[in-house]
């Protein structure tokens, strides 16, 4: 990160390449690089010394980020302003306060900015996981000052109808494969634009290439030298078992694959067919947005991690085992599988008619 004079930024500097030394994916790294930069572009505007603001100034940094209007995109002139979520100034505040908490512990910034940023509270309600201690000991915690109370919007995900209209809505058999590998597995986006070739064994028999799993199935493997910057976040590698459909899908974009001459070389899964560089593996931005644009085709908003939603309650409802699918997923705790499992509106129907039904045999 640099200043504007284009000189490194060194506290920012060693926060990012902190991530970077943990194995966070390129995509993480470049959200919180931005997150600190409208912090310190804040600080620089407001005449404000970053590495030790008062709480006052750090309280007016908050209303800011939801205050100020977003800038407009593109060239046309807005209509209307848009401005922050109290969510989004949430998120930022979250990795502000992280890198305040970093710099004060590595000498970049007095030791005492870290008091500012929480105050003790007394958990009335210990959540999912926390332990609070035999004699409640561990009730008591320091929680963060800075941030806005926001309610829990829940999480999104898609039935089988939405997924499979995305499906249809793609032109090439290359997108329709990376909808319907989601779907089907549960990947992240990430873990998907990392994958190679040589995970993908769809043979009834993979012995020959050296793997002793049955069945098609694709493995899930932690890279940190992808071109494409893709890293999966589970470090632990996992397969998943997939059908012939699947197969099928994955066939279908080999064949497209195979009439640009240029994707040959190339070991990654996923790479550019339909514009320059050719072969080139494809990066998270782009497909994000590639994602978001099939689902507005089909009719409605949708991010591709609702895909992962809707294979993890696929395979609940079939009857699955919650640590099968925990697996699946590649979730070290079972508490990670709470938000992945969603009921439908005819599930949440069916259940008061249920209940209507006994009360009138009662009757």
């Amino acid at each position: 990160m640099v200043d504007t004079c284009y000189e490194l930024q060194p506290a920012a500097s060693a926060f990012i390449a902190s991530f970077r030394d943990k194995g966070a994916s390129v995509n993480t790294q470049r959200t919180y690089a931005i997150r600190v930069a409208q912090y310190l572009t804040w600080c620089a505007l407001f005449g404000v010394d970053w590495g030790d603001p008062t709480f006052r100034q750090l309280s007016s940094f908050k209303s800011w980020l939801v205050e100020e209007p977003l800038p407009p995109r593109g060239r046309k002139q807005p209509t209307k302003r848009h401005y922050r979520k109290k969510s989004t100034a949430n998120a930022i505040l979250t990795t502000v306060c992280g890198f305040l908490r970093f710099c004060g512990l590595r000498d970049y910034a007095p030791a005492t900015v870290v008091s500012k940023l929480t105050q003790p509270k007394l958990l009335t309600f210990a959540p999912p996981g926390h332990d609070p201690g035999e004699d409640g000991q561990f009730r008591s915690i320091n929680a963060r000052t800075l941030k806005y109370k926001v309610a829990v919007p829940g999480y999104e995900w898609l039935n089988r109808a939405q997924v499979d209209a995305i499906i249809a809505s793609a032109r090439h058999a290359r997108d329709r494969f990376l909808v319907q590998l989601m779907a089907a597995t549960g990947v992240r986006i990430g873990e998907a634009l990392g994958m190679r070739r040589q995970d993908m064994h769809l043979l009834p028999d993979s012995r020959s290439v050296g793997c002793s799993v049955a069945g098609p199935h694709v493995h899930v493997v932690r890279r940190e030298d992808n071109a494409n910057g893709a890293v999966a976040k589970a470090r632990q590698p996992r397969w998943i078992p997939v059908d012939e459909e699947f197969a099928g899908a994955y066939a279908a974009y080999q064949h497209e694959r195979d009439e640009v001459a240029e994707a040959e070389v190339s070991d990654f899964v996923f790479v550019n067919l339909f514009r320059a560089p050719l072969g080139a593996p494809m990066k998270y931005p782009s497909t994000y947005e590639l994602f978001k644009r099939l689902a507005k085709l089909a009719g409605f908003e949708a991010n591709p991690h609702m895909c992962r939603h809707h294979a993890a309650t696929e395979w609940i409802r079939a009857g699955v085992g919650r640590d099968v699918v925990q697996g699946f997923m590649g979730h070290v705790s079972p508490v990670s599988m709470n938000p992945y499992v969603h009921a439908s509106d005819e599930e949440k129907r069916k259940a008061v008619e249920m209940v209507a039904a006994r009360r009138e045999t009662v009757k």
